[in-house]
Order: structure tokens, then sequence, then C-alpha cells
């Protein structure tokens, strides 16, 4: 950064160019510090004047180039802790019906969701049934671009508990410390959507009105579900494992108390993507299943019975 010179002192008056001189340090330092972010404030990044391709390129695994490229990404008004821009991709089918919203890289240290979600947009573009798609392939760009790569955002929160679901202010507290021991990588944040990236998935479910939410994370290998209506039995060679669900979490949230059906997939690796083959036959399951079982507005405003979860 360049800052201006001090202003020249007046001939035959030193005291007072020493004294302009005082003044305009401050003022220099004070825009050193905003460059930086300011004390308590998040550095600065990038804020949405580049192709988001480049990063993505370069960090994750199986996507080349004309692949991010063809997912034509647009900037949303989603910015990360950090100031990074969150990007979305709307595919509309000729007759939709029913409207999806597909989500990766809730957590950042889980590259091989966020690869899914762009395949899955290519995918989209070839055959997308009777659904408006939209996709946001990368939730959390912070943990994602960080290396290495972490599960929380760059203020440490663990996003997938900062949902304001019920009793959230004790149950999440209660869980974090009794549970999880005060794991660093699973603190749900100070109060419910504290985080920029949390409340835009939050306000971006009030805009979209969802049918259904697909969640991409991993490494888990198997297939999760919370909310009304049947499950998908499996999807490629994730087979249904329900064992129930988190305080603050999307599937809590979304599924249970709002009524919008939550498709958890865990894939099996959170550094490398299956198969091309296999996440296509992932994709045609999604699509047969929904074509059976996801009817527009069937579902919105239903609340779930809660169920605790079996595991940490």
């Amino acid at each position: 950064m360049r800052f201006p010179l001090p202003p020249r002192p007046p001939r035959g008056l030193p005291w007072r160019g020493l004294a302009l001189s005082l003044l305009w340090l401050p003022a220099v330092a004070m825009a050193a510090a905003g460059a930086r972010g300011g004390p308590g404030q998040p550095p600065a990044a990038s804020t949405g004047g580049h192709d988001p391709c480049t990063e993505f390129v370069a960090r994750l695994p199986n996507v080349k180039a004309p692949l991010c490229a063809a997912a034509q990404l647009k900037p949303t008004v989603g910015r990360s802790f950090q100031g990074r821009t969150l990007y979305a991709r709307d595919v509309v089918a000729p007759e939709a019906r029913i409207r999806v919203l597909v989500i990766g890289a809730m957590h950042g240290d889980e590259l091989s969701s966020a690869s899914v979600a762009l395949h899955w947009i290519q995918r989209a573009l070839e055959t997308p049934s009777n659904a408006h798609w939209r996709f946001i392939p990368a939730l959390n760009p912070d943990g994602l671009m960080v290396r290495p790569a972490t599960r929380m955002n760059a203020r440490g929160v663990d996003l997938n508990r900062n949902f304001p679901t019920p009793n959230w202010a004790r149950d999440a507290k209660v869980y974090w410390e009794k549970r999880t021991r005060k794991d660093p990588r699973r603190w749900p944040g100070p109060s419910p959507l504290s985080e920029p990236e949390s409340r835009y998935l939050h306000d971006e479910m009030e805009r979209f009105q969802p049918d259904l939410i697909v969640s991409i994370h991993a490494p888990y290998g198997v297939l999760d579900f919370d909310g009304p209506g049947v499950p998908p039995p499996q999807l490629g060679r994730l087979y249904l494992d329900q064992v129930g669900i988190f305080p603050g979490s999307l599937g809590n949230y979304g599924g249970v108390h709002k009524g919008m059906p939550v498709v958890t997939i865990e894939l099996p690796s959170a550094l490398r993507t299956p198969l091309d083959a296999e996440v296509r036959q992932m994709w045609l399951d999604l699509l047969r299943w929904m074509s059976e079982r996801i009817v527009p507005g069937e579902s919105a405003g239903q609340a779930v019975p809660v169920k605790a979860k079996k595991t940490g």
C-alpha cells in the first residue's frame, strides 16, 4: 500500500510543519490498520472481483478448468467472515416443479464435497429432471482455501452447529461441553447465526423455499436424512444410516424444525472424489428418488419429532 507524503513544512515556521506531520502520522497508521482489517476485524480477503475457478481448480480434487468454467458460477450477496464472495449457480428445467438447494463445503476440510457439487452442476445441465436447482459449491471458502484446510470458518465456528434450532443456547453449549469435551472443531459459536456464512444460508432458505436440501459432506461414507417423507435408501454406494440430529445442525434446523427434507451425503473421502461413474450414479439415484418422493410444497412447515443423536 502507498501512503501520501507528509505536508511540506512552511518556510520559516518549522514548528508548524512538525505539528502537521504529527497529525499526519496517526492518519497513516489508521489507514494501514484498515488495510489489515484493524483490531478485532477480519483480515481482508477476496471480494468477488475475480474468477472463482482460479482458486477452485488449484485447490479441489478432480476439478479441471473446463468443468469449473462450464459451471458459470455467479457471485451472490453472501460473504464469508474474511470477506470472500459466496458463489452459486441456478439450473432451471423447462418445466420445473420443485426447488432443490445443494450445498458443498460447509466444512472447509471436506474438499471432495465442493468438487461433487461442481460435477453435479454439469449433470443438472444435462439432466435437470423437473427441478429448479440452486448450487452453492463452497459455503465455507475461508476454511476451504486456508492451508491446511479447516472444518471451521475463519472465526473458528462449526457452521453446521450454528443454525437456530429450538433451545440452542442451552443444548448447543451442553452438547459441545459434555459430548465433545469442548472439541474446538465443533464449537457452535457464541450465538445462533453468529456467522455470515450460516446467516447467508439461513436467508437463502427463506428466499428460495426449497422442497429439498442436499448437503454434501465427508468422510463417513453414509447417507443421512432428516425431515418429513420417506428417505432415499441409497445413492450410488452410499446406504442410508439415520443416526439422529445435533443441536444447531442444518438437518435439525431445516429438516426437523422447518419441514424441509434434508439429505446429507457423507462421501467416503474428504480429499478424493468418487470415480466419475459413481458420481453419475449417485446423481441418477437422487433424481429417481426425487421423482417418486418429493412433491412440491407437500412438506413445507411440517414439524418432525426430534430424536437424539446416538453418536458424537
